[in-house]
């Protein structure tokens, strides 16, 4: 059973990368498709739990299971949490498990690096963070892995919360400072990557500036919203996966009304790795990477983790 710190030690930025990369694009991979439930809570708002299995065909089964608990702020507790179970692929044995927590923020921040790699602008120098939940310096360290930017700015709606993701930044020597105004910071931004609980649009797309690529991870039902329908409208969308991503608020509003349709989707990240859809196509281009979450990144994660 490995803890938290195991799992970080066991998941250095570049390796974590390549490891994504390597198994989402393995012929022998598969990710059905999520089981999400709601669980009643007495006197609050209704929980989540959700289910997400994947394989690669004899070597490792994995299943993560997730829960959202929408109250946890006022208790002091993350709002998502989850555990993972990896099995052997020959034998059906349990291989080991751990809290997911760790997990989850890593290969989730690793994949949008994954994205960046191919979607973003080699001279992307300024990245705008949107959030200060434990995913936000994840991906700000993530993000820097595979782009050398002078400014990585944080905007949070809590002040006391980005300046504490910002001096945990400077001390891992990456140059960090908090953003006060998110209209401000989102027009002069190169990247941007938000993971918040949002129901209601925070990067509005009327303020992008020409070859921007937006990074959307934290919405993943239908009732939260990151973005506008200006950012699809203006944007050419990618997606982790198309099954998952189009039942987030952020493509399933734009599809509804019209704004977006499935083939306006151009890849997913597998198809970006492969080489099957070359990425950016300009310097002017706006792009945007809608991740869901795709089981297969955390088989992969586990894989590397629990094979150190």
């Amino acid at each position: 059973m490995l803890t938290d710190a195991a799992v970080a030690d066991a998941l250095p930025w570049g390796d974590l990368i390549a490891q994504i990369e390597a198994v989402i694009t393995d012929p022998k991979g598969e990710s059905p498709d999520r089981t999400v439930h709601t669980v009643p809570v007495p006197g609050g708002a209704d929980g989540t739990l959700l289910m997400k299995p994947a394989w690669v065909t004899g070597e490792v089964i994995g299943v993560k299971v997730v829960t959202v608990f929408p109250d946890n702020g006022a208790i002091d507790l993350p709002t998502i949490q989850s555990g993972f179970l990896l099995f052997d692929g020959r034998t059906g044995s349990l291989v080991g498990t751990c809290a997911a927590n760790e997990l989850t923020a890593r290969r989730t921040a690793a994949a949008s690096a994954v994205g960046a790699k191919r979607l973003s602008r080699v001279d992307a120098r300024r990245l705008l963070i949107v959030g200060t939940g434990a995913l936000a310096p994840m991906a700000a360290r993530a993000h820097a892995f595979v782009r050398d930017y002078d400014t990585i700015e944080v905007w949070g709606r809590r002040p006391e919360k980005a300046d504490a993701i910002v001096a945990a930044l400077v001390a891992d020597g990456l140059p960090a400072e908090v953003c006060f105004d998110l209209d401000v910071g989102v027009g002069r931004a190169d990247v941007i990557s938000t993971s918040t609980g949002s129901t209601s649009p925070l990067v509005r797309g009327a303020l992008l500036q020409p070859g921007t690529h937006v990074d959307l991870v934290g919405a993943f039902n239908g009732t939260m919203r990151e973005s506008d329908d200006d950012v699809m409208a203006r944007g050419s969308v990618f997606v982790d996966t198309r099954s998952d991503a189009v039942l987030a608020g952020d493509l399933a509003g734009p599809l509804a009304g019209g704004v977006l349709s499935i083939d306006d989707i151009r890849a997913d990240l597998a198809e970006l790795v492969s080489g099957a859809h070359p990425g950016r196509a300009s310097a002017e281009e706006i792009t945007v990477f809608k991740s869901a979450g795709l089981a297969l990144e955390d088989v992969a994660a586990a894989q590397l983790a629990f094979g150190r």
